[in-house]
């Protein structure tokens, strides 16, 4: 079995690198990164490929011949869209298309595992979201994204690809960039007990709820639907319950012994376009028996302990 992980060296990368490294030690495993990441996971095979380069794809593919791709690369960052909003369509619209054009010319039909997201849904008005529910983007990033859904099922539909497609709600968990909310509030809180930061967080709108589900459970499910999911089907990946910003940054701040002031800044209170992410894994549960694992309570513990360790490695 050889298995292709583009985006191997980024967060869910590197964590679904370990998960089947653990659960299918008999695969060979490469995966992609973009020209100067830096050092690949350990035990991948790792090409350094800007996805967007047709040709260096075509040489890519030809080269691995994978029975599997799991394809995680591109721009994640919802704001970053917002700044740029080409090179976060281009990225991950036109890097998905690379490959699935590159396995066409190599004559090879992989399981093609495509990571969308369930912002691409919107502000929705019934919870919890399941996959019949419309796809009403609200970002340049929700957009790419349900572009990449779209494009999967159309290559299904028309060249016979095996997509599949993932809705993944939220995920949190060691390892994930300080620009997403959990590590943002946890990399203060270790800077804080640090002596490196006074002991304010400044926030904006806490109000907006959403469904995390941690990364060690979500690539659980990615591996699950590769070799259980329906070619051509959308799957949402949540916990099916929702959690405040409110109530995430309460339960960071009293897993620390320190006491730590939270102030509003009125100069951040903007609302959120999606005030709720709920969403309904039935479908997923149903075709695999997947099941959220690690509770919330235990992830966001472990992000902090990430995060206090970043901050020592920082100092030391």
């Amino acid at each position: 079995m050889r298995v292709l992980i583009t985006g191997s060296g980024g967060f869910v990368g590197r964590t679904l690198t370990r998960h089947l490294q653990e659960s299918a030690p008999e695969a060979a495993l490469f995966g992609t990164q973009m020209p100067g990441a830096g050092d690949g996971p350990d035990g991948v095979t790792c090409y350094e490929v800007d996805l967007c380069r047709p040709a260096a794809v075509v040489e890519l593919i030809a080269e691995v011949r994978p029975d599997h791709i799991y394809h995680l690369a591109g721009q994640a960052f919802v704001p970053q869209s917002f700044i740029d909003p080409w090179d976060t369509i281009e990225n991950n619209v036109r890097g998905q298309l690379n490959v699935i054009l590159a396995c066409l010319k190599a004559d090879i039909r992989p399981r093609l595992l495509i990571t969308s997201s369930a912002e691409i849904y919107g502000e929705v008005k019934t919870f919890p979201t399941d996959e019949t529910t419309p796809l009403m983007p609200t970002s340049p990033y929700s957009v790419s994204k349900a572009a990449q859904d779209q494009l999967a099922y159309q290559y299904f539909v028309s060249h016979d690809m095996p997509t599949l497609r993932i809705r993944a709600f939220n995920h949190i968990g060691p390892g994930q960039s300080d620009r997403f909310v959990a590590p943002a509030f946890a990399m203060q809180i270790a800077r804080i007990e640090a002596g490196l930061q006074e002991p304010v967080i400044n926030v904006g709108d806490l109000t907006a709820r959403r469904d995390f589900t941690d990364v060690r459970d979500v690539v659980r499910a990615y591996s699950l639907l590769m070799k259980h999911g329906v070619a051509g089907e959308a799957y949402n990946v949540a916990s099916g319950v929702a959690h405040s910003i409110q109530h995430l940054l309460d339960m960071l701040v009293s897993l620390s012994s320190q006491r730590i002031e939270v102030r509003v800044d009125p100069n951040r209170l903007r609302p959120s376009p999606i005030p709720v992410l709920q969403g309904d894994a039935s479908k997923l549960r149903h075709a695999t028996g997947w099941a959220p694992q690690i509770p919330f309570e235990s992830s966001l513990r472990d992000v902090l302990e990430d995060c206090r360790a970043r901050i020592r490695g920082e100092h030391a």
